[in-house]
Parts: C-alpha cells; sequence; structure tokens
C-alpha cells in the first residue's frame, strides 16, 4: 500500500465518524441513550485515532483533495455537540424552560468556538472548554444530578469556552503526556462500560467517570498554574 493510499485511507476513518453520528442519533430518537452513547464512544475513539494517523502519513501533503481539519470539526459538531445536546434535551434530565436554554446555549456557543482561529495554544491544548459536550453529557447521564446543577454546569462550561482557560489534548499536549493518555484511554473505557450497563448508579465506572473527568478537565488549569521545570 502506497504512502498515498494510507493518507487518503485516515480520511476515510474520519469520514466514518459521520456514520456513527448518524447511528447515535437514530438511537437517541428512539431514546435508546445506552446504544446512542455506544456508538458516540466508538466515534470519540475514532477521533483519538485518525489524528496521530494523519500526522504521521502526511495527509496534507499525501492526501490534499479533502481537507482533514475541516472534516474532522464537522464530525465533531455532530458528535461532540448536536448529538449530546439532544439527547440532554429529551432525556428528561432537563425540563422547560432550562431544557430550551441549555439546547440554545451548548449549541450556539459551541458553534461559535470550533470556528475560532485561536482554539489551540502553543503546546497543542485548547484555549476555552473544546466543546467536548459527549464526555460532560455522558457524566450527566450517569450521575443523574438535579436540573439546577446540571444547568448551572451547562452555563458555566460554555462560559469557559471564552475564556483563557487552558485544556489539554489528551494525545497532542505533551506535558504530563504520560498520565493524561492513559487517562483519557480509561475514561473511554469507563464511559464504553457506563452505556453498556444502561448507567447503572452502582457500576465502577460510575467513579472512574468521575474521577477521570476531573483530571482531564482540571489537569490544563494546573498547568498553567504550575511553572513546566527546566530542561
Amino acid at each position: 500500500m502506497t504512502l498515498q493510499t494510507k493518507a487518503y485511507a485516515v480520511h476515510l476513518l474520519t469520514a466514518t465518524g459521520a456514520v456513527f453520528a448518524m447511528l447515535a442519533m437514530l438511537a437517541a430518537v428512539e431514546a435508546n441513550w445506552s446504544l446512542m452513547y455506544l456508538w458516540l464512544v466508538v466515534a470519540f475513539a475514532v477521533d483519538g485515532i485518525d489524528g496521530p494517523l494523519a500526522r504521521r502519513y502526511e495527509v496534507k501533503k499525501n492526501a490534499p483533495i479533502y481537507d482533514g481539519v475541516l472534516l474532522d470539526l464537522i464530525i465533531d459538531y455532530l458528535t461532540y455537540v448536536f448529538v449530546p445536546a439532544f439527547a440532554l434535551f429529551k432525556s428528561g434530565l432537563l425540563d422547560g424552560w432550562a431544557g430550551w436554554l441549555s439546547i440554545i446555549v451548548i449549541t450556539f456557543t459551541s458553534a461559535l468556538y470550533f470556528a475560532d482561529a485561536r482554539m489551540k495554544t502553543k503546546d497543542n491544548s485548547f484555549s476555552g472548554f473544546p466543546g467536548c459536550w459527549n464526555m460532560v453529557i455522558l457524566v450527566l447521564f450517569a450521575t443523574a444530578p438535579s436540573w439546577p446543577v446540571i444547568l448551572f454546569i451547562v452555563i458555566a462550561f460554555s462560559v469557559t469556552m471564552f475564556l483563557p482557560l487552558k485544556f489539554v489534548h489528551p494525545m497532542r499536549t505533551e506535558r504530563w503526556r504520560p498520565v493524561t493518555a492513559p487517562i483519557a484511554f480509561l475514561w473511554t473505557a469507563c464511559a464504553g462500560w457506563a452505556a453498556w450497563v444502561d448507567f447503572h448508579p452502582e457500576s465502577w465506572a460510575l467513579w472512574g467517570l468521575i474521577v477521570t473527568s476531573i483530571y482531564l478537565a482540571l489537569a490544563g488549569i494546573a498547568q498553567s498554574l504550575i511553572p513546566a521545570r527546566s530542561a
């Protein structure tokens, strides 16, 4: 297989995320939240794999017909924002005006953030919350807090999209990557198991999700506060 063929194959892999987004949406329409999140976890795993492969096979050089960055952003908006927001609205976790406000805020602010040319920092982290609502809402499904808590979380994360707070990229932020990458894999495993057992409140995955989510949410902010050791 030539290098060019491998590069185009990476684009095909990325594009499968759109299929998984549709499968997740179909499950969400049927209120099958476990199946919906299983598809979203698969899409999340693909999103974690295609980036390193794209850099390895230099897709910009060897498969220039397709814009991999644009393709990735389109699929990320579907799987990270649109489907999870729909699920939050239809799940019953938020009712009435709180549900309407949440989906409007999530979809509107995320669209602006995904188009922000300043979203990446020099160390390949994210400037502001990177719109990973699939992760946030999955944890809300698993923990089922009260609606005021959910609304507060939605508003808080939406605001942090536009604040100079750093959020790590599990694969591309080099600092603490030996810790961050395994934690991201552990989060994915916990998310998949939580969805598999229909978000059972006594599942071990619940605590795994909480602990790994706290680390992933705060690691970038901690890096900003803790000076890096000089070489």
